[in-house]
């Protein structure tokens, strides 16, 4: 699933999340000095942050994607070297970098957003009150601010469907290419041409989304804790937790570490009752292929047997996804209140204008959101877990491995009923 297409990719992956750790460090230590010394300095403390299009080649973004390149430069062109013979390299390196600029854009673009809240609500606060000076040109202002980051939005995000949906699919003509290669070793194995064929195009279709999703989380975090921190100076007390330092900042952290174990915990049985589903619907689907041809196979008798297979699995993942379901929904429920509740104080003593309140929303939202990626996307964790389960087969066939225990298990009772089902008379 993955050396077919990245190089090495145990040391690939370890060596990226080091050095993205490093470039993290780098930035948020020296990096502003840096920038200064280049003549691109960071906004000054206090400073109000550009509006609009401004934003985005401000002195300090530009610095960051020079910044950006010079480090991928560097880490793309180490591995070009010491894997110089990998056919997939330029698009596992360099598209897997230009997905991560175009995610961190994406990103900005909600900090321009959010930049954009405070001025254009406090401004809508104002002009409820009635205040002197308030005219409809400048909210018209800000709303062709607002044009601007929504005509980039656009662009960017038709830019990343576009080449995402491109780089997943030579991710999955790797995969196919490298399989089909090993297919003497592959063919008896239970269901290979679905699992070359179905499982490859789903395994490629969920990365496509999911890893679009985790990227994005990722990048989110980045940006926007750093601003949850420095905003959680308006809030000075929190019902029940009380005053605390930087609590908007441990509240998105906890609640969101809460609810990803939540749910893990709940769903832990759940990756595999979708890989047996695969396996019962393989079954009975396979049968009746051998019907098609054979008038000996897919006998009701044998059918009804391989569907009640399938009927008990189905009901068994309904039972357990029912408990699921009310802690997942339950979850959902009590995040949509915990900000709102925690800031009722604040909000109370009169702490904060409505501009900042949207400002801080937002931030919390989006980290909060970030850090239940697995929370929102559990369900199709799951889906890929079962995938991925049934692709482990085929590696361990190539390199001449045992099968996994699951598929043993299945293979023995595949020869039992083929001995039973020779022996019954129709």
């Amino acid at each position: 699933m993955f050396h077919s297409f990245f190089p090495r990719p145990k040391l690939f992956f370890t060596s990226a999340v080091i050095w993205t750790a490093v470039c993290i460090f780098v930035w948020y230590t020296i990096g502003p000095q840096m920038g200064a010394a280049l003549g691109m300095p960071p906004l000054a403390e206090g400073e109000q942050a550009p509006l609009g299009l401004a934003f985005f080649v401000s002195p300090d973004n530009i610095w960051f994607y020079l910044y950006f390149t010079i480090f991928v430069l560097i880490f793309g062109g180490a591995w070009k070297l010491i894997d110089r013979d990998h056919p997939w390299s330029n698009w596992s390196i360099w598209g897997s970098a230009f997905i991560i600029f175009i995610a961190y854009f994406v990103v900005q673009i909600s900090v321009a957003i959010n930049n954009w809240r405070g001025p254009f609500f406090d401004l809508f606060q104002a002009a409820l009150e009635k205040q002197p000076g308030i005219t409809a040109g400048q909210f018209y202002e800000l709303q062709l601010r607002f044009l601007e980051i929504g005509m980039v939005s656009v662009a960017m995000n038709v830019v990343i469907a576009f080449f995402t949906s491109h780089y997943v699919f030579r991710w999955r003509t790797a995969m196919n290419d490298f399989y089909l290669s090993k297919w003497d070793k592959l063919r008896h194995i239970e269901g290979a041409s679905q699992r070359v064929q179905e499982d490859t195009m789903r395994f490629a279709s969920i990365v496509e989304g999911l890893g679009v999703v985790l990227i994005n989380s990722v990048m989110t975090l980045v940006v926007f804790l750093p601003l949850l921190f420095q905003m959680s100076s308006n809030v000075s007390e929190l019902p029940i937790l009380g005053a605390i330092p930087h609590s908007l900042f441990w509240l998105a952290l906890l609640w969101s570490l809460f609810g990803t174990v939540l749910l893990a915990v709940v769903g832990i049985r759940l990756p595999g009752l979708q890989f047996r589903n695969q396996r019962v619907e393989a079954a009975f689907r396979k049968e009746l292929v051998y019907g098609e041809d054979n008038p000996d196979r897919a006998r009701p008798p044998t059918m009804v047997e391989l569907f009640a297979n399938v009927r008990k699995n189905y009901f068994r993942m309904y039972w357990h996804y029912t408990y699921f379901n009310v802690a997942r929904y339950t979850y959902g429920q009590l995040d949509a209140l915990i900000l709102t509740f925690m800031l009722i104080p604040t909000i109370v003593a009169g702490r904060i204008t409505m501009g900042v309140w949207q400002q801080i929303a937002t931030a919390f939202g989006q980290v909060s959101d970030s850090l239940q990626y697995l929370v929102s996307s559990w369900s199709t964790i799951i889906e890929l877990l079962s995938i991925h389960k049934r692709l482990k087969a085929f590696e361990a066939a190539i390199d001449d491995e045992p099968l996994p225990e699951i598929d043993q298990r299945y293979l023995q009772r595949e020869a039992q009923f083929g001995e039973i089902a020779a022996d019954k008379p129709y």
